[in-house]
């Protein structure tokens, strides 16, 4: 599937496509150049399942976690500054991907050999100063 994004405005619609898109998916990685947005969408995303927190990019920390008003759990990753997969290991990235919880990461090209089989895709790609091309896929069974 492949969306067409023109202004911040149009991501509550684009975030509540993908979560449909995803079927059972409770891994999804976002690909993008630093400032394409991944954060942004994830924020979206994370609004339109109900998490009532602030959502941020958890940068210093490699993972958040939100709950929503239902009490559903949501990890966001972000492994832009991690030097090896060793040091997700470290945090215990197995299990939160085992959990059965939403898992979504920023930057997983730096942990290829740790992503499980399936998940959702979403490759974000800079159109315009404001336009966004979104091209998302399921892999694995």
């Amino acid at each position: 599937m492949q969306l067409i994004v023109e202004s911040q405005s149009e991501l509550a619609n684009v975030a509540s496509k993908i979560i449909e898109f995803s079927e059972d998916r409770q891994l999804w990685i976002f690909y993008g150049e630093m400032g394409s947005g991944k954060t942004t969408l994830i924020k979206s995303i994370a609004q339109e399942l109900q998490v009532e927190d602030i959502v941020h990019s958890p940068s210093f920390n490699l993972v958040n976690e939100y709950k929503n008003q239902h009490g559903k759990c949501l990890y966001h990753f972000d492994f832009y500054r991690i030097k090896n997969e060793t040091e997700a290991m470290d945090i215990g990235v197995e299990e939160y991907f085992d959990s059965g919880d939403l898992c979504l990461v920023e930057w997983p090209e730096k942990i290829p050999s740790l992503l499980p089989e399936k998940y959702l895709r979403i490759e974000i790609e800079l159109t315009s100063h404001t336009g966004r091309r979104i091209n998302i896929s399921h892999y694995g069974g």
